[in-house]
């Protein structure tokens, strides 16, 4: 552990405990624990860099996405870490802003998706609204018809 001397030579370890904390990336992120086919996450803080199954700095809360999808916190703890400059994954974030624990306009994407997949989802976009503005036309232009005749 690193420590920072001062005048009298003391070493004082809880400033040093934040600075070494400042430089790490700090993620709040889920942790998944319970049986096969039925999860239970806990809510941790670790290092970006970490294994998520690694120890972790502090449990933050627990989720259950099957049945009632409860969310438990310690939200003083949260909003803790978060002042101290920690990063939500995308589905946390999705999760407290839902908790109400994060002012947030929009919900993050949790799946990224490819250029190249983007570039044939845009295409198939484009040929469906091909498709219904060709139906609309067709639509309007049978009774026109038969109007005249």
């Amino acid at each position: 552990m690193w420590y920072i001397h001062d005048n009298i030579g003391k070493k004082s370890t809880s400033f040093l405990y934040y600075i070494h904390l400042f430089r790490l990336m700090l993620r709040i992120r889920l942790q998944r624990l319970g049986k096969k086919k039925s999860p239970t996450y806990r809510v941790i803080i670790s290092e970006q860099s970490r294994d998520p199954h690694a120890r972790a700095l502090e449990i933050l809360g627990s989720y259950n996405p099957v049945g009632d999808k409860s969310l438990q916190l310690k939200e003083d703890r949260v909003k803790h870490w978060l002042a101290v400059g920690a990063q939500p994954s995308e589905t946390v974030a999705n999760l407290l802003i839902n908790a109400g624990l994060i002012e947030d306009t929009q919900k993050k994407k949790s799946v990224k998706i490819s250029n190249k997949r983007q570039v044939k989802l845009d295409k198939k976009r484009e040929e469906e609204e091909l498709k219904k503005k060709a139906a609309k036309e067709a639509v309007s232009e049978v009774p026109a018809e038969e109007v005249a005749a």
